[in-house]
């Protein structure tokens, strides 16, 4: 029997812990999830992850220095480190850069965008665990410190059809738009006490 992938969820929004279990738990994956950084660090020892998804923004301990404490302790350097955060919300590249971040996502999750994102990641922390058979190739690894994956990937050539970047827009908006109100009703009963 195989080693299950573990993933430690650290999201304070109920809506995203629910969207990423979803996601992550249809693909097989053990996850574990925490409302705020300092149960992130407690549980990263029972957990011993192999990708941690982490809001920028947790209460306690944010996602950048959540992510500068897993890259730097010998234990848990091997798990892949994703800095997630709302549409509206701001992300220091350059924070995120320094903190040793692999990617950066944004809520609300897109499936697709976010399988394509930590597959690579899980795949490398399994093999420097010794989880992979011989057979199977290292990932490559990076000659030097990169960017995020989702900061640093080139955005592609739009359409030179305008009609044809309105619909791309259009569907984009018809996707996530229910999520995202969703979102920020959530957030302002929480303000509101509700």
């Amino acid at each position: 029997m195989t080693d299950p992938v573990r993933v430690l969820l650290a999201d304070d929004s109920p809506h995203a812990q629910r969207m990423g279990e979803r996601i992550l738990r249809e693909e097989g994956y053990e996850v574990v999830t925490v409302t705020d950084g300092e149960t992130a660090v407690v549980r990263l020892g029972d957990v011993n992850p192999d990708l941690v998804l982490a809001d920028v923004f947790l209460p306690q301990l944010s996602g950048y220095d959540l992510c500068r404490l897993i890259k730097s302790d010998e234990n848990h350097r091997h798990a892949g480190v994703v800095l997630i955060a709302g549409l509206l919300e701001p992300v220091d590249e350059d924070e995120a850069r320094r903190a040793g971040c692999d990617a950066v996502l944004k809520k609300p999750f897109e499936a697709s965008v976010v399988l394509e994102t930590i597959r690579p990641l899980i795949d490398k922390a399994r093999y420097s665990r010794g989880l992979f058979s011989e057979t199977v190739p290292p990932p490559p690894a990076p000659e030097e410190p990169r960017e995020p994956a989702a900061v640093q990937a080139p955005l592609p050539k739009p359409p030179a059809d305008p009609e044809a970047i309105r619909a791309a827009v259009t569907i984009a908006l018809d996707r996530s738009l229910p999520a995202l109100v969703a979102e920020i009703s959530e957030k302002v009963l929480i303000a509101l006490g509700h």
